[in-house]
């Protein structure tokens, strides 16, 4: 029987045929000027992308990565709730749709989805690549200013994925609490930097404050016990590299490291991990260095070795952003 094939190798294949029709050089010289465009600091009052060059250029370079940064998000959230699944879903400033693929990917079933950008030709691009997946055929594409006068309707889950960091401090309040007030569980996503991560937890004070729980990262709700300047909290997801990844950045691996941000919050009722992985496991011989924040809340190195017996086969296993220690070490 052949193996069903996966919601990240249809998104895959699907980015590819996108590709045929536009020339390499057209692509890589695209991509470049948007990646330049998206480190910038400074905020936009115009869609990024602007045609469909630009938007099949840019979703086939980032949507696998952003796909993996936030299905590794909602994984987290699902692994905290393990007995909620969202029945409706919002994707605030979604483009070509990479948070709708990586919520199909981890909660089964359709669902009402939504699609808001202010970029028309990301949304109809979405429109076109969802069509190769039988679950997203009827999600709704709109298009909306995404700032201070959005409004949101009620839903289960809203995500908002790598769009702060193109706000203003107000119209990022603006989203943050609009997305409070229509759903029982947000997340947010953030580039993997010192600047991603201090958006996040912005976000995450003003999700706290409106009464949400964390549910993932933090094992606990409290104030985050990295002090600030010092440090950021981020965490990373393999992407399979395409031809025009290796084409952009050069060399020839098949995979590069996507580093991200992201704080999962919700309404209901939660059970965190007791604590998580905050940096790669360093594996020496016989014992496994584990780099933990805890839910009191602290900061704590974690040494596993041999004699933890059946914990320290675990621990070689673990990656960077498990909770632990594993359910069955419980």
């Amino acid at each position: 029987m052949t193996a069903p094939v996966s919601p990240a190798e249809t998104l895959r294949a699907a980015l590819a045929g996108l590709l045929d029709g536009l020339p390499a050089r057209q692509a890589a010289q695209a991509v470049e000027r948007l990646i330049a465009n998206y480190r910038g600091a400074t905020p936009t009052d115009a869609p990024i992308l602007r045609d469909r060059a630009d938007v099949i250029a840019y979703a086939a370079y980032r949507m696998p990565a952003t796909f993996e940064a936030v299905h590794s998000a909602l994984a987290a959230l699902a692994q905290a709730a393990p007995a909620w699944a969202p029945r409706s879903h919002v994707d605030v400033g979604g483009g070509t749709g990479a948070a709708t693929w990586a919520a199909g990917a981890v909660w089964d079933g359709v669902r009402p989805v939504t699609v808001l950008d202010w970029a028309e030709p990301a949304l109809a691009l979405g429109r076109e690549i969802a069509a190769a997946h039988p679950a997203l055929a009827d999600v709704t594409w709109r298009r909306s200013r995404i700032g201070a006068a959005l409004t949101l309707e009620s839903t289960d889950l809203v995500t908002v994925s790598y769009v702060l960091n193109e706000l203003t401090a107000p119209d990022r309040a603006a989203l943050v609490d609009a997305a409070a007030s229509a759903a029982q569980a947000v997340v947010i996503v953030e580039p993997g930097t010192p600047d991603g991560y201090a958006r996040v937890i912005e976000a995450r004070d003003r999700l706290v404050s409106a009464g949400f729980h964390v549910a993932a990262p933090c094992p606990h709700s409290d104030t985050c016990p990295i002090a600030p300047g010092t440090d950021w909290c981020h965490f990373s997801a393999r992407v399979s590299r395409s031809s025009l990844h290796r084409q952009v950045k050069g060399g020839s691996l098949a995979y590069e490291d996507e580093k991200f941000s992201y704080v999962a919050a919700v309404r209901f009722p939660v059970a965190p991990a007791p604590s998580r992985v905050v940096r790669r496991p360093q594996i020496r011989k016989g014992q496994v260095l584990l780099d933990l924040c805890e839910s009191e809340p602290a900061l704590r190195r974690a040494t596993v070795t041999k004699r933890h017996g059946d914990l320290y086969k675990a621990a070689r296993d673990a990656e960077w952003g498990d909770a632990w220690p594993p359910a069955d070490h419980r």
